[in-house]
């Protein structure tokens, strides 16, 4: 019989993380099929996120390309990415690809080519010029995903978490948020590193600072945020919270990730 965990708090069942496995890759196999889907694209960056959303899309039985896209990577991070992909193939032989590419000529001739016309005395903040750049390395790898997948019948699978995208919004625009599919979107990460244990993703993975990877100085999620996630989570669902004010004001920045394109209508 499956052990019943309760809230401490509230005194609420609670769900285990062998249900929401079994609920995610349930929910993945019946997209699939209403859509008739043979195919599931996921990045995979060496990080949690996407280990634990490479690890369920296998879990399907579904045909799973698994696509390892590093520009001027932290040698560390890649390695990672290359353990998770060797734990996929391992574990998954039947139905998991790997594919790996170093995007970093292509993404050195496009930021060549643009640097000319990113030039601007009326807006000169160097930073946001940065920040413009490693947005482009997850569009880039955006486009990548979005090509592989249509060339082989595929939709791609997003691998962003309930704090990042639904919480401060913590993701690239047409980047990493660019998919067809969340399958953990309505996972806290303290959650998705409980479903890591419980698929028995490699240690490291599950130990390693979380990164989006998109910066040469290996700058980490949480350095960049300001927050810990358990922070971040506790401010997210505690109006009182001593985090609260920093959570909004990230919050408050990102909301237009967040929001719908806002639309012109044309009166009658």
């Amino acid at each position: 019989m499956e052990k019943i965990e309760i809230n401490a708090q509230t005194g609420d069942k609670m769900v285990t993380p062998k249900q929401r496995i079994r609920h995610i890759v349930k929910w993945i196999k019946q997209y699939a099929t209403k859509n008739k889907i043979s195919t599931l694209v996921v990045g995979i960056s060496g990080g949690i996120d996407s280990s634990v959303v490479s690890a369920l899309c296998a879990e399907t039985g579904l045909n799973t390309i698994v696509v390892q896209m590093p520009i001027r990577q932290n040698k560390k991070l890649d390695n990672r990415s290359s353990m998770q992909a060797g734990w996929l193939l391992e574990r998954y032989k039947d139905n998991v690809t790997h594919m790996s590419m170093d995007l970093t000529p292509v993404f050195t001739a496009f930021e060549k080519k643009l640097e000319p016309f990113c030039q601007s005395e009326s807006f000169p903040y160097e930073e946001q010029k940065h920040l413009a750049w490693a947005n482009s390395r997850a569009r880039l790898r955006m486009m990548t995903l979005y090509q592989i997948a249509q060339s082989h019948g595929g939709i791609v699978v997003g691998t962003g978490n309930k704090v990042e995208d639904f919480g401060v919004g913590f993701y690239t625009k047409y980047g990493d948020g660019g998919v067809d599919i969340s399958p953990i979107a309505d996972c806290n990460k303290s959650e998705v590193w409980e479903i890591g244990k419980e698929l028995g993703i490699l240690k490291e993975i599950i130990e390693a600072a979380p990164t989006d990877g998109l910066w040469d100085d290996g700058r980490t999620d949480e350095g960049q945020l300001g927050l810990k996630y358990h922070e971040l989570e506790e401010a997210m669902n505690n109006q009182n919270s001593p985090n609260r004010d920093k959570y909004e004001t990230i919050r408050k920045q990102n909301l237009h990730k967040m929001e719908p394109i806002p639309v012109c209508k044309i009166p009658n």
